[in-house]
């Protein structure tokens, strides 16, 4: 069967980005929210708008142009950074991105600054942005078990107690089955890894890839890391993240992932 990914109509997000543009900072609201309104399935991978729209060629050549540079351009850095397997100069770029002095407007949209937190083994402040970040978007699952992953790793047992993780909003549900499987297996509501490799081998491309990157991300918090190695490479081979999924970022981190751990 050909596997397909939901998309976005087009029309009403032009008409509310175009409200918002006119009603926020454009720097902060290109960083913030492009991403998450232009995907309708998994709100990562839009951040190529702002791959895109900058030129990767040119590498600030010291500290004082760096400071010239815009956030959206910063996190740019760090993401391409990220990418290259420079994990700590990555973090450097987001931290610059957020001014340097703390807390900013931009601080609880730097989710790829907590994701490169986690791969520094850096997990109590992973926990720390994620949760910041959930403040402001309660309905994103994916930080949420971003955050149980982070505080799983600095637990000695692999285990988070229940009323320690966050959760969705009461009443509250992710409409994305393969994401909604993703939270009840991380917060331990009745999902187990079989129903996520089920509802990913009966989804699409995308589906495939989601199911088996936080199949590897679920397994390593827990300690099992033959397992997690299996999962995570099996992501990063899939048709998905090495066909028209290559531009998410969430591909890159299964790369990454496999790359930092020596799973090649």
């Amino acid at each position: 069967d050909t596997k397909s990914t939901m998309h976005a109509p087009y029309i009403p997000i032009s008409i509310t980005l175009l409200f918002l543009l006119f009603q926020q900072d454009v720097e902060s609201f290109t960083i913030t929210n492009i991403g998450r309104m232009m995907s309708h399935h998994h709100h990562r991978t839009p951040h190529t708008f702002l791959q895109m729209s900058s030129n990767h060629n040119q590498q600030p050549s010291s500290p004082q142009q760096q400071q010239l540079l815009s956030p959206k351009a910063l996190v740019n850095r760090g993401m391409n950074t990220f990418k290259q397997g420079n994990v700590a100069e990555s973090i450097q770029y987001f931290d610059q991105a957020e001014g340097g002095g703390g807390m900013s407007s931009i601080t609880p949209f730097l989710w790829q600054r907590g994701i490169s937190y986690y791969y520094a083994d850096k997990f109590q402040e992973g926990s720390k942005q994620f949760r910041i970040d959930v403040k402001v978007n309660p309905l994103d699952v994916e930080e949420i078990v971003w955050d149980i992953a982070c505080l799983n790793r600095l637990s000695s047992d692999n285990t988070t107690p229940k009323d320690q993780m966050m959760s969705l909003p009461k009443g509250k549900t992710d409409r994305r089955k393969i994401m909604s499987t993703v939270y009840s297996l991380f917060r331990g509501d009745g999902a187990t890894e079989h129903d996520l490799a089920d509802a990913g081998h009966t989804g699409s491309q995308s589906d495939e890839f989601y199911s088996l990157f936080y199949l590897g991300l679920y397994c390593e918090s827990k300690g099992e890391r033959s397992k997690a190695e299996q999962y995570m490479k099996a992501a990063k081979n899939s048709s998905y993240a090495t066909g028209y999924g290559a531009a998410d970022y969430m591909t890159d981190c299964a790369r990454v992932h496999c790359q930092l751990r020596g799973w090649m």
